[in-house]
């Protein structure tokens, strides 16, 4: 039975959660294995083309950036697959932090990184505020949230939803509040207030063989008085995104700064689409949810780092230029980083420092 079971809500289940749109059916065995045996036959992924772009991160920035309090410029920076660290609202904060080699239970097997984080967890400034988006291996870090739980300087406040925050406990984590979809906490600074909602994504949960769809996933929806931050955490195209434009509205109107200042979508991990296609998008899908979000800017992530599926790691940020091309979008419109850089985000509305 699902102890947050509301009747009143359709994502809701006795035994769980679902999605909005496409009801999620758990892939067979037999899925998997003609999945595998495809990508054995034909030798996939194929080796990337080019390495994946890397750049030392400027961690004296970072740091100095971390402790400006009111002079704070808002950043993001790609540590690598969908962890970005963000600088906004006087907050520092980590999304789906992954810093262990493997993408697994394991650390004899599983996927493992192709280039190390752009930022070390020892080189990392205070996080304030993590948010994870679901408990897939690739996003649900043991080793990596237990040592941003012994930071120095106190924990920093974990954010997941529905059915994680007793994972954490677990794992002695206690400064943590889990969310439904559409709930949103307010997140206190030395300068006011930043709000976090988790949304709803089209996707899934499991860390084991019997625990499917018994934990909340979504992305989440940051808004600070200097930027507006969306991260869709894992998840297949759907409508989910007209409705999170169609419901932000009133906060994101012209005079109020427009829509999310910048978007983290995901770009990789989408071959082959009949496998793929209600979990993950490809990188038309991607530049769709930017177009009806109503995005700024977005930054491309979950690529590059863990070989999951069958396209090259290298591939989507060429599919990415295509797309932008095709769409007529600027090239700064939708871009990606490399490992360890950081891009300076305009602060919103002529807001120069935090209200």
């Amino acid at each position: 039975m699902n102890p947050y079971y509301d009747p009143n809500k359709p994502h809701h289940r006795r035994d769980g959660f679902q999605n909005n749109y496409t009801e999620f059916a758990t892939k067979s065995l037999a899925d998997v294995m003609r999945w595998r045996l495809s990508a054995m036959r034909n030798k996939l992924p194929p080796p990337p083309l080019t390495p994946i772009p890397q750049r030392a991160p400027d961690t004296a920035f970072l740091h100095q950036n971390a402790t400006a309090a009111a002079h704070m410029k808002p950043a993001v920076t790609w540590v690598g697959h969908a962890t970005v660290m963000a600088q906004l609202g006087g907050l520092t904060l980590l999304t789906d932090p992954i810093f262990s080699d493997r993408a697994s239970p394991s650390s004899l097997v599983g996927p493992r990184r192709h280039q190390p984080p752009g930022v070390p967890l020892n080189a990392l400034p205070r996080i304030d505020l993590v948010l994870a988006s679901h408990n897939h291996y690739d996003h649900l870090d043991d080793a990596s949230v237990r040592a941003l739980n012994a930071q120095a300087g106190g924990p920093p406040l974990f954010v997941v939803p529905l059915g994680l925050k007793s994972w954490l406990a677990g794992r002695g984590i206690a400064h943590a509040i889990e969310l439904d979809w559409w709930q949103g906490h307010m997140v206190p600074t030395a300068h006011g207030e930043v709000e976090v909602m988790l949304v709803p994504a089209q996707h899934w949960s499991a860390r084991g063989l019997n625990d499917r769809m018994t934990t909340l996933w979504g992305g989440f929806a940051v808004f600070a008085p200097d930027c507006h931050l969306f991260y869709a955490g894992d998840t297949g195209y759907s409508r989910d995104f007209t409705d999170m434009r169609e419901r932000f509205a009133p906060r994101q109107t012209v005079a109020q700064g427009g829509g999310f200042d910048i978007a983290l979508l995901p770009i990789g991990a989408y071959e082959p689409r009949w496998f793929m296609t209600d979990q993950h998008v490809n990188v038309h899908e991607a530049v769709k949810i930017h177009l009806d979000l109503g995005a700024k800017r977005s930054l491309g992530v979950h690529w590059g780092t863990f070989e999951l599926t069958d396209e090259p790691l290298d591939e989507p940020p060429r599919a990415l230029a295509t797309q932008r091309q095709a769409q007529g979008l600027a090239d700064d419109e939708f871009f990606v980083l490399a490992v360890g850089e950081t891009r300076l985000l305009r602060p919103r509305s002529g807001v120069q420092a935090i209200a």
